[in-house]
């Protein structure tokens, strides 16, 4: 009796899918319906799940259509990591891991596009960053800034993986897929890779290529945010408020440090209560803020104090901390970025403590451009943050380097 039960309750919760609403007709009949103050649910001849169960009346009375998208395992399979690029993965966040606790030296740099909109450019700045990274690499710890997922103050693009083709179109499973060959692309430079995670779910598809990621301002006070830090396999790097708050921060790190559990997706891409162990690897990168600048030495120091007075000793926040050479530090103008880079660069050779590592907006031309499809566009130039040109990003890192080199002296 408990065995048939059983099966009854497995049948009746067992997932209908919707069905797909592909045709422009059924589109437009739903628009309509919208438009006249319908319920587009019961208003149109299209089927829908919510029918067949009894509750179209009073759910997803806003969401026009469901895309079943790939499993991440699906994803995974077809576009793999190679045994080299594990081991780029692999050790990368290890070193990471060590600059960060002040067990190398090097400076840990943070460089690449406000955003990815064009692998083949994304690509090409790649090819260049790499032979530069061979060159200093006894000095600088080279990370490739590679966003995929673009947080909105309102509204806008929102990145390569919700929207590819920069038409409004939001054609994911084609952006789930793109943001992963060039992860690849990236790694086969020999190359780490870092990220912004932004939704919940799409780590699932890209992080095992990714060696370093960053909780963005919006979300450092985001419980949803801190969860997922907590148990993602590399470091995390948490951006100050947009008001200028590193105490958002500092909870930001202790709180992912903990052990959680939450709503999350499996590789199978089923529903599950995610447990994790917690992430010891979290710290402190100032963006600065709608006020103004925090990369000069007071601020460092300030953050650094509040840093110490809430994490353990032992913790990666507490050895030092990222500057964000863009943002609010630098009014989002690539010139003042490098100004800012500079001055970092002089206050390292000085031999100021507390700064493990920086973040660098640069793509293979100067400034930005409107977003717009590929084919309006210029080639390498950003379609987000002013970024810093190819040319003066390469003397930027060599005067980094030399930096480095002079503090070893002290």
């Amino acid at each position: 009796m408990q065995q048939q039960q059983g099966q009854n309750l497995a049948e009746q919760t067992s997932p209908v899918h919707p069905q797909p609403l592909n045709t422009p007709e059924e589109l437009r009949a739903i628009r309509q319906a919208m438009d006249e103050g319908k319920n587009p649910l019961v208003a149109t001849d299209v089927p829908r799940w919510e029918d067949q169960v009894g509750v179209s009346r009073i759910v997803n009375r806003r969401v026009l259509e469901l895309e079943p998208l790939p499993t991440p395992a699906q994803v995974l399979a077809e576009l793999p990591l190679s045994a080299h690029a594990q081991e780029i993965v692999a050790y990368s966040r290890d070193e990471i891991r060590a600059c960060l606790y002040g067990q190398d030296d090097r400076l840990l740099v943070i460089v690449g596009p406000c955003s990815v909109h064009d692998p083949a450019a994304a690509l090409d700045y790649a090819h260049r960053l790499a032979k530069v990274m061979n060159e200093l690499d006894g000095e600088l710890l080279i990370v490739m800034r590679v966003y995929f997922e673009k947080p909105r103050t309102t509204v806008g693009w929102k990145g390569l993986i919700n929207d590819p083709d920069i038409d409004g179109t939001h054609n994911i499973r084609k952006g789930l897929l793109l943001a992963r060959k060039t992860l690849l692309g990236v790694l086969d430079e020999g190359l780490a890779a870092a990220t912004e995670f932004l939704e919940p779910t799409s780590p699932q598809f890209i992080a095992d290529a990714v060696s370093w990621g960053a909780i963005g301002a919006r979300n450092t006070e985001s419980q949803v945010h801190r969860q997922l830090a907590s148990g993602m396999s590399m470091p995390i790097g948490f951006k100050n408020a947009t008001d200028g708050s590193v105490k958002a921060a500092v909870n930001g790190c202790f709180a992912a440090s903990q052990q959680h559990t939450f709503f999350g997706i499996d590789h199978m891409g089923r529903a599950c209560a995610v447990e994790t162990l917690g992430n010891p690897d979290c710290h402190v990168v100032l963006r600065g803020s709608i006020h103004g600048p925090n990369y000069d030495a007071t601020s460092v120091a300030k953050a650094m104090e509040t840093i110490r007075d809430e994490m353990p000793a032992d913790s990666a926040a507490s050895h030092g901390l990222i500057v964000d050479c863009s943002h609010g530090n630098s009014g989002k103008d690539e010139h003042r970025q490098a100004e800012v880079v500079r001055d970092i660069a002089r206050r390292i050779a000085a031999g100021e403590r507390g700064i493990t590592g920086i973040m660098m907006e640069s793509f293979l031309v100067g400034g930005n451009q409107p977003a717009a499809p590929l084919d309006q566009l210029v080639y390498g130039k950003s379609i987000t943050d002013r970024c810093i040109s190819w040319p003066d990003t390469e003397a930027l890192l060599r005067e980094l380097a030399d930096a480095v080199a002079t503090r070893r002296w002290h």
